[in-house]
């Protein structure tokens, strides 16, 4: 056995000799449940057993981690701390918005607050604008983040502290990025006991100026205070996160914004205020082409303003889906060629599918009730087409397109 190590901590053991050496053995190993077992067996007397628990279980996390981060495999988690941390991808989009504020070799560091694992801390780190001090009370995640810094900002000017970011007194610093605490266990928790509570998180800038808080995706804009800007993040069509930033560092007149990633392309509001009326966009039927917004775009209520920019139209005035008489090639909506619109007729459309040749379709429900399995059954496809089925409303009506991308 390496070691006789009792009741050490999972920075302690993982990070000691023998979990350095134990974590490069398990490297490349998917560690399923059975794996698991049997690799616990097979390493039983060679390693203490709570090492080995501790390794087997990082090793399921830095497999799951790899969506998240490219150096996965040499970096450090908590359960819930990697399931909170904001992705490399988003968490580099984050980090320029503070490059882009000015911040010199004058300027006081920039606090990572409640910084979990290290997810932004790094990525803040590796723009050498001003060093970076994270926080977060949790001892265990403190360290993983220590060492996720060394891994992923080599040589970068980082300091940690294990502190309850409410005692700590907040002054001297360039800038602020909070992550609070969105979760009991599986829980979603609403901002006001977000831990600490989004106004609390809201008002660093009154002695900080440059602040960006990260809050859930389903926010409502009405909790975020006027001058404030809301930006709604998806990577692809997948809504990831909301990010809150204070006055100085909003675009002047951005009330809401929508950003797609990889590409970073955004959508503002027209609006300089979140609650004044937005105009709405024109209503007609479909026409030859049906543009599905992306979720960020929904999210930030800027379907209206997608529309304008494209010179489309909605189908309904409460469903999103806008369509266009010419293709529309933009990265804040798919778009999809149809070739038949109607008034919904679930025999009608079986029979017009088998006439098309559709034998694989995406069912695609938005404003109606029913299982789409069950639809799905009852169309009896056949043929060696595929096919996008939309079944939504029109004018308030039951409506069904068959499109197919662009």
């Amino acid at each position: 056995m390496v070691g006789a190590e009792q009741s050490r901590s999972a920075p302690a053991l993982l990070l000691s000799a023998a979990g350095r050496e134990l974590l490069d053995r398990l490297a490349g190993e998917d560690v399923t449940p059975d794996r698991a077992l049997a690799l616990s067996s097979a390493l039983r007397g060679r390693y203490p057993a709570e090492l080995i628990a501790a390794a087997l279980t990082q090793q399921a996390l830095r497999v799951t981690a790899r969506a998240k981060f490219a150096l996965a495999d040499r970096m450090l988690f908590t359960r819930a701390g990697l399931e909170q941390a904001s992705s490399e991808l988003t968490a580099r989009h984050a980090a320029g918005r503070f490059a882009t504020a000015g911040l010199g070799a004058g300027a006081g560091p920039v606090a990572d607050l409640c910084c979990g694992i290290g997810g932004n801390t790094v990525a803040l780190a590796a723009r050498p604008a001003a060093p970076v001090i994270g926080v977060d009370a949790d001892p265990t995640s403190l360290e993983f983040a220590r060492h996720n810094a060394a891994v992923c900002a080599p040589g970068a000017d980082v300091a940690l502290v294990c502190a309850d970011v409410r005692e700590l007194p907040l002054t001297g610093l360039g800038a602020v990025f909070i992550d609070p605490a969105r979760r009991d266990g599986q829980r979603r928790l609403p901002p006001g006991q977000y831990r600490p509570p989004l106004r609390w998180c809201l008002r660093l800038a009154e002695t900080t100026p440059l602040v960006g808080v990260k809050a859930a995706p389903g926010l409502d804009r009405a909790a975020v205070p006027p001058g404030w800007e809301t930006e709604f993040v998806a990577v692809g069509r997948e809504l990831k996160e909301a990010l809150l930033w204070s006055p100085a560092l909003t675009t002047a007149g951005t009330a809401t914004r929508a950003t797609v990633l990889p590409s970073g392309d955004s959508l503002v509001s027209s609006a300089t205020d979140p609650a004044e009326p937005v105009p709405a966009a024109p209503l007609a039927p479909p026409g030859e082409y049906l543009l599905d917004p992306n979720p960020a775009v929904t999210r930030a209520g800027l379907v209206a303003d997608l529309a304008r920019s494209l010179g489309a139209w909605q189908i309904d005035p409460m469903i999103a889906f806008l369509s266009s008489g010419e293709p529309a090639r933009t990265p804040f909506a798919r778009t999809l060629r149809v070739l038949d619109s109607a008034p919904w007729h679930e025999k009608k459309f079986a029979r017009r599918l088998r006439e098309l040749g559709i034998g694989s379709a995406d069912i695609r429900r938005r404003g109606l009730a029913g299982d789409v399995d069950q639809i799905r059954h009852r169309l009896a496809l056949r043929g060696e087409g595929a096919a996008t089925i939309v079944l939504t409303r029109v004018d308030d009506k039951p409506w069904g397109l068959i499109c197919v991308p662009l």
